[in-house]
């Protein structure tokens, strides 16, 4: 008897560190709510609720539309929030490419905070455990207002003076436009005033970079990198955002070689793997580009032809913690480093951070909000000193290891948003194939 009574005390221990009303395999999801916080965009952040009380945080990619998640409602309501690979596998489908992975994302990020919750223990411990305990930073730095090499200083000595040793910064068409001398020819112009650009992208715009220009760009590297020092990593930002060609971009790219930056980004459309891979082969400065990748399938073609020299996934995107930490094994096994691209608010730069602890090969994660003055009281759980000297401590609190600031979120809705106010109008069926009649 005593020999069967020791055999069951690690279950009882098991049982008691389940912080439930009940058993895991009894949780059912009984909702699902958003409300939308304007930051640097709109934060679409989602609330899973369960019938034990307990609930999962996720978020929307940055500027997409909440109705990417909600319409998914209908899957995921009645069941059991654990099978995550489960319901990931039954929800991707309806997903995609740039905001469009955001819903699908969002969804699975909640239910990794749920499910760390329910059993007790850190997002990174469902993601196999953690590599690191502090989470290196690299700091965003948008274009300065005066886009001169002593602006950019001046903008990136500010991101030093916080503590990091890891900044990017723009170069974005507007530099060229704006600076006369700077282009050669005039840019074709679209028809429509929604586009968010005047530019064909990939096409060269029916204008190029002159000389003036890419000395322009050259010159902004290297003013900054002389005022940094050779202790801080550098990189940059919107490099051709679709403005250049794949040879103009070479040209910008061995003009700022000197300045020795961890990698320029995104230096062409995001569809044009073909095209990264003629700009990675030809420069010594690494290429990191996939922000706007879904899943692993997106990534693959890029991965095994080294079209990226680093892959830069976001994971509002790429499919949640599981699915980009996937995709970050898959990249190491053909020697290229991860960073992760993060522009959200606290929800999802701390599914980030769980997520940079458990990839082992890592570079940093991205800071967006560092400019926002209500940036960590949108939660609880972060410290004033949470990036002390560019890194952020893992947390061991269950989940996420952070919870909802409902008084700042509601200060900062965007308009005609609420605060989780109910959805019962999603709980038709949206997507898929429906038996049921509905009107």
């Amino acid at each position: 008897m005593s020999i069967a009574i020791e055999a069951l005390e690690p279950t009882a221990r098991i049982e008691e560190a389940v912080s439930t009303h009940s058993r895991p395999s009894e949780l059912r999801i009984t909702d699902m709510r958003v409300a939308t916080v304007v930051g640097h965009g709109y934060y679409p952040i989602l609330r899973i609720d369960t019938n034990q009380g307990i609930y999962g945080l996720g978020e929307v990619r940055d500027g997409a539309h909440h109705d990417s998640a909600m319409r998914l409602k209908h899957l995921i309501v009645g069941q059991n929030p654990c099978n995550v690979d489960y319901l990931f596998r039954a929800i991707k489908s309806y997903g995609g490419d740039s905001r469009e992975g955001g819903g699908v994302s969002g969804i699975e990020i909640a239910l990794m905070d749920l499910v760390g919750k329910a059993y007790g223990v850190p997002c990174y411990q469902l993601l196999g455990g953690k590599y690191r305990d502090r989470v290196r930073l690299y700091g965003d730095t948008p274009a300065p207002r005066e886009m001169t090499p002593d602006g950019y200083v001046e903008a990136v000595m500010k991101r030093k003076a916080l503590g990091l040793d890891f900044i990017k910064f723009d170069l974005p068409p507007r530099l060229f436009e704006g600076t006369p001398g700077a282009l050669v020819g005039r840019a074709t112009q679209h028809q429509y005033p929604q586009y968010r650009q005047w530019y064909v992208p990939g096409s060269g715009a029916g204008a190029r970079i002159s000389e003036r220009g890419v000395e322009l760009a050259a010159d902004i590297c290297m003013a900054v990198r002389a005022a940094v020092g050779d202790e801080v990593s550098l990189c940059t930002d919107h490099f051709g955002e679709g403005f250049v060609t794949a040879d103009e971009a070479i040209r910008i790219g061995r003009a700022i070689e000197p300045a020795n930056l961890a990698w320029i980004e995104d230096p062409l459309p995001w569809t044009d793997i073909a095209g990264h891979k003629k700009v990675a082969d030809a420069l010594l400065t690494p290429v990191a580009a996939g922000e706007d990748l879904y899943l692993f399938d997106g990534f693959r073609e890029a991965i095994e032809t080294r079209a990226f020299d680093i892959i830069h996934p976001d994971m509002l995107t790429s499919g949640g913690l599981m699915e980009t930490k996937r995709i970050a094994e898959n990249a190491e096994r053909f020697g290229i480093p991860t960073a992760l691209h993060a522009c959200c608010s606290p929800v999802g730069f701390m599914a980030n951070v769980h997520l940079g602890a458990a990839i082992a090969n890592l570079v940093a994660v991205e800071h967006h909000g560092l400019d926002l003055p209500f940036f960590t009281g949108l939660v609880t759980g972060m410290g004033a000193d949470y990036m002390e000297g560019g890194y952020v401590v893992v947390p061991d609190a269950p989940g996420l290891g952070i919870d909802l600031n409902e008084e700042v979120i509601r200060a900062q809705l965007r308009d005609g948003s609420d605060y989780f106010a109910g959805t019962d109008e999603w709980n038709r069926v949206r997507v898929g194939f429906d038996r049921v009649p509905h009107d």
